[in-house]
Formats: C-alpha cells, structure tokens, sequence
C-alpha cells in the first residue's frame, strides 16, 4: 500500500494520499509545487521589481522556500541550511584561490554523507520524494556559484571562456542574497538549477534588458515590451506535464522496468520481444521526469524567470533555465543529442565545474562526478560506467562512419534512422541499473543481454581510431600558427580576412 511509506513531512494531506493510493510524501510535492505555481504567479504581480525592493523579494523568496521545505520534509529540511552554511563559512573564511575547491569538496562530501546514511542507515528501497534531492540542486548551485566568484575575483579576463566572463562573480554574495539563490520557494523542492548573476538580475528587475534584442543583434523595437507575459509558455506546460503524468501512470504501470528481469518473462518471450518491451518500459518512463522538470519550469516562468529572449515572430522565450527538451530526446540520434537534452542544467553544471576544467580524461571524470551526485545505488555506478564506454563508441562511430553517408538526403536519412535506432537501443540498455538500482538485478539483465551493447562498444574503441581533444586542440593551433606565419612571407590584402577566418 501506498500509505504505508514513510514520510518525513507533514501529514496534513495523509486522506488524499489515501484515496489516490499515492505515497504521502509524494502527495506533499505536487501540492507543494502546485501552490508555488499559484504563489510565483502573486510574486509575478505583486512584489514586482517595480513594486518593492531587492530585499524585499529577496526574503519572501527565501521564506517561502523554508516553508515548503519544512511541509514537505520536516526536520530533515534542516540539512538544505546546514550544507549552505558550512559552504559560505568555506566561502567567507578562505581565501578566493582555493575556495571554489574547498568548496565542491565540503558540498558534495555533505551531500554524500545524506545519501549514505538515508540509504544505508533509514530506507534502502526508499526511491520517492525525499531530502537528499533538493540537496543535489543546492550542490550544483553552491559549486557553480564557487567557481564564478574564483572566475571573477581571481582570474583575468583575457583567461576566460566566453561563457565564463557572462557568469563570473565579481563580488560576494550577501548572506541573504546566497540563502535566497539557493533556497527559494521557485526551486527548492525540483530545481532548476541557474546561475547566480541570471538570478539576482531577475530579483533586481535587470533580468529583461539585455534581452531585447533579435538574432542579428539589433534592438527589438517592434517587439519590445517591459515585461513580457509568461503566460501562453505557463499553459502549454502545463499541458505537458498533464500529457507526461497520464503517460507514466498509464502505460509505465503496465510496463514497469522490473518485468524485463522477471524469469517467466524471459522464458515465455523471444528475445526481440524483450527488446521492444525494454524500449516500451522505458519511453513509459521518462515521462515522470517530464512532469517534475516542466513543472519545475512553469513555476520559474510564472515567477518572470526564465525569459530568453524573442522568437523571429516576436513572441517571448521561456527556455533560458529549461531542462529538456522532449522531442529532441525522443528522435536523438546519438548519445551526445540524447544527454545535451536530457537534465539540461545538470549537463552544463557537469560541463562548467568538470568537463572544462578537468586536465586528465574529462569524459572519465565528468561521469564519475555524475555518479557520485546522484547518490550511493550501485546501479548509478553501473549505469554511469557504461555510459563512458558507450560514449567513447558512439564518437568513434560518429569521427569514421558519418561522413559516408552525407553524399545525398537518401543515405542521410538510413544513417539517422540506424543511428535512432542505435541511440535509443544504448540509452535503454545503460539506464536499467540506475532504475533497477541494486546489483544483483542489473547483472541479471545485463547477462540476459550476454553484457552485447558493453562488448561491441568496447570493440568499436579499440578498432576505430578517434583523435583526443588535445591532439585536436594541438592542430587547430597548429593551422592557427601555418596561417600567420604565410601572413608574415606573403602579406597580402586577404591575410587579414583569413586570420579573422581562423
């Protein structure tokens, strides 16, 4: 029975639980998330930055944020202030050249600390609403905003990326300011996560004026407006998590992911049956994590955060802290498509602290981070080692096969439809031990499988060559340098052009 799992929060909505045979604490977020959309709606319209002040809509933020917190987790809520403060105080009391260190290594050794001790001490099997999930949205928050206040404060301009420079801190945040980022009603229970200067701009009311602009950087005037209407965005998000929700609850509940390992099943049924079945399961399932993250979405956007700038038909964009984008995940046709679409600001979280940063196997490492936030289940690990591999085939594939089918739109179109095929096959494959979580059953399908997706990408590494980034990095500095230096022998009127070029 649903009732019968435990939930740190309150109780006050244990009838409805009971009615909709749905654990109490899962109750507890929807609700909660449903009354911050109503609520971001009332901070939209009445404590807008032309209304009150920064502090003001700072507090409230911050308030509301606790006490949806508190109702959803109880005590436990306590753990969301406790790693905050331990980083600020890494913050305020180290020095900025080694802060953005001292400060991934306190927060994601805290969140670990969470994880071991709800999973191993508490509730092992426990796989609902629980605290360490909005601890993995402050991890991210706390480390992003580190490394932009060591980006601001230590490095010089000239040292840093593009999109580094947009995202640097140039000075420390305020106590408040830090709680309110981390902590509001917005995105304390789903995220998701954003950047701190694209924050404070939205509580400041600066978020809308460099957005004004079209495509080809001119100023919008046709367009323009002050404050442009969240609303149609709202309404079809809305939708969509109607859509997802009646999708999981439906079909996921007919198809769950544990059948693919149950003995009968596997006797009774041919192995391409399990292969369809498989890829039912889980295009059954991926619609819960549509609902969390769109709704998350539609809060932000209610709220006046989010805002992307104009459309070419001058209608406003919402997509600025999205988290993914659906149909690019259900016709990917790669790993890489599939990821860059999937859990968004966690994929460009895991880009800007590791990924970028990394001097030794970024993919390696980028993965490995990921395992260890997301928590201390076996199958995460096992997920995420097979994600390595199946990444390093499908770009040795991608540097040596594609290019032969680009010769005409026929042969583009069997190579997309092998690699969809491919794309979704793999994904299937390496996301059963993060569902199933445990060992013992994700060894069990995968020898179901005869572990086939593992040796045929690992054949696919070792038989197709594949330049790393450095050697890519070494030959682009290398036309750089071949470039100049026929600039310096034979200057002529282009040179100019050409440099520019490279």
């Amino acid at each position: 029975m649903a009732t019968s799992t435990s939930c740190t929060g309150s109780t006050l909505l244990q009838p409805i639980s009971t009615i909709i045979d749905l654990p109490l604490d899962q109750v507890n977020f929807v609700v909660c998330q449903l009354f911050a959309l109503v609520t971001a709606f009332w901070f939209r319209l009445y404590l807008h930055p032309s209304k009150t002040s920064p502090f003001i809509r700072h507090v409230v933020a911050t308030l509301l944020g606790f006490y949806l917190a508190l109702f959803c987790f109880g005590w436990y809520a306590l753990h969301f202030l406790v790693q905050s403060g331990l980083a600020y105080g890494v913050m305020i009391f180290t020095g900025v050249e080694h802060m953005h260190k001292y400060c991934f290594v306190v927060t994601l050794g805290y969140l670990s600390f969470c994880q071991v001790t709800r999973v191993y001490v508490f509730d092992y099997g426990m796989y609902s609403a629980d605290f360490t999930g909005p601890m993995m949205v402050i991890t991210q928050k706390i480390t992003s905003l580190a490394f932009e206040i060591h980006d601001g404060l230590m490095k010089r301009e000239e040292h840093l990326k593009p999109s580094q420079k947009y995202l640097a801190v140039r000075k420390m945040p305020s106590l408040l300011e830090y709680l309110s980022y981390n902590c509001n009603f917005m995105g304390i229970l789903a995220g998701p996560t954003c950047s701190y200067n694209d924050y404070v701009a939205f509580i400041e009311g600066r978020y809308y004026e460099p957005k004004h602009l079209e495509s080809n950087g001119k100023e919008n005037g046709k367009f323009k407006q002050c404050d442009p209407s969240p609303k149609r965005d709202v309404i079809q998000k809305l939708c969509t998590c109607a859509l997802s929700l009646m999708v999981y609850l439906v079909i996921y509940t007919a198809c769950p992911t544990e059948r693919a390992i149950n003995d009968t099943f596997m006797a009774s049924n041919p192995f391409y049956i399990q292969v369809l079945y498989l890829y039912i399961s889980m295009l059954a399932l991926r619609p819960k994590y549509y609902f969390v993250w769109t709704l998350a979405d539609a809060i932000n956007n209610a709220a006046g955060f989010g805002f992307n700038g104009y459309n070419t038909d001058g209608t406003p964009k919402w997509d600025r802290i999205s988290n993914l984008r659906i149909l690019n995940i259900e016709f990917a046709t790669s790993f890489k498509m599939f990821l860059d679409n999937w859990n968004i600001q966690t994929s460009l979280w895991l880009k800007r602290v590791c990924y970028e940063r990394c001097p030794y196997n970024p993919t390696a490492a980028t993965f490995l981070l990921s395992a260890i936030w997301h928590g201390v289940y076996p199958g995460y690990y096992l997920t995420f080692i097979t994600g390595i591999v199946v990444t390093m085939a499908a770009r040795a594939v991608r540097h040596n096969v594609r290019q032969h089918f680009l010769g005409s739109a026929t042969l583009k179109l069997i190579y997309d439809v092998i690699t969809w095929f491919s794309t979704q096959m793999a994904i299937c494959y390496t996301v059963v031990p993060f569902v199933l979580l445990a060992v013992g059953p994700s060894l069990k399908f995968y020898s179901s499988w005869y572990c086939c997706v593992h040796l045929l990408c690992v054949l696919l590494v070792l038989v197709l060559p594949v330049k790393s980034r450095r050697t890519k990095q070494q030959e682009q500095l290398g036309i750089v340098q071949a470039s100049e230096q026929n600039c310096i022998s034979s200057p002529d009127s282009n040179c100019n052009q050409k440099q520019k070029a490279t």
